[in-house]
């Protein structure tokens, strides 16, 4: 009896007896991984996203590096073709003399040498203001003295070129057939020589003069946002001796002497479409 007792207790003991509840790992537990994907995921997105934005960016910038590049090149020969169109027509004046004065001029215009062109960007080109800071370095009318006086870039005193337009029209009008396709407009100015000694920049020296015969020539191109290019070119009639020798012959093609592009800052001469 006593044993049965003993076995019955037991088996109560068993039963009522709860095992140990098991450890539970909390969301908030430091050991836990749960969301670090979640992580690695948004930091390689944002990891893509920077190197998309870069490349994005170093294309961006090529092409315009290589826009810039190409239309530079393009305005250089411009101006250099409206140099050579200019020269052409020199080639037939029998008097320099009248080209100086302003007198004479190239067929290659589009109208009277003053006034506003529009060009492609509709931005304007004043060519009295372009003549003058080519003169004196400023937009408003040139005196004499103003002409004559010794800078950096005209250091030749009263032998200093007086610039005169001579050829001034949009690229595309060159051609008859109209074949040129672009948006630039081009203009050159034409001078005396400035190594001339004689003081009198608006007659071409005698033969005995080391300027006699030659002219000064500074072609420009005008592009949109402001682009631009320019050169400067001596000519002289072929067969011509200089300093001292035969006189010029009328009529005979022109030699390029020199040839350089200007490539200091010069003050904009363009205004924005409203002027």
């Amino acid at each position: 009896m006593e044993r049965k007792l003993h076995t019955v207790i037991k088996s109560i003991g068993l039963m009522t007896t709860s095992p140990e509840p098991a450890a539970v790992v909390s969301n908030r537990d430091p050991r836990s991984e749960r969301g670090i994907a979640l992580i690695v995921a948004t930091m390689a997105t944002l990891l893509m996203m920077a190197l998309g934005t870069a490349l994005i960016l170093m294309t961006t910038i090529e092409a315009t590096i290589a826009r810039n590049y190409g239309n530079s090149s393009e305005l250089l020969y411009a101006a250099d073709a409206a140099a050579e169109r200019a020269a052409d027509d020199l080639a037939s004046i029998p008097d320099w003399n009248s080209v100086l004065a302003g007198t004479s001029a190239s067929a290659f215009v589009d109208g009277p040498p003053s006034g506003t062109r529009t060009l492609a960007d509709g931005s304007m080109l004043d060519l009295g203001e372009m003549l003058n800071m080519a003169n004196c370095a400023r937009a408003t009318a040139c005196s004499a003295a103003d002409m004559d006086a010794v800078t950096t870039e005209r250091p030749w005193g009263p032998n200093n070129p007086r610039w005169q337009l001579f050829a001034y029209a949009k690229l595309n009008d060159m051609t008859p057939t109209g074949t040129i396709n672009s948006p630039f407009y081009v203009t050159v100015m034409v001078g005396d020589d400035p190594s001339e000694n004689d003081n009198d920049p608006l007659h071409d020296g005698t033969p005995a003069n080391p300027g006699a015969g030659v002219l000064a020539l500074r072609a420009e191109a005008w592009g949109p946002r402001g682009s631009r290019k320019a050169i400067e070119l001596t000519v002289a009639r072929a067969g011509a001796s200089l300093g001292g020798g035969s006189p010029p012959v009328p009529g005979q093609g022109l030699r390029v002497l020199s040839w350089r592009e200007i490539r200091q800052v010069m003050v904009p001469w363009t205004r924005g479409p409203t002027g």
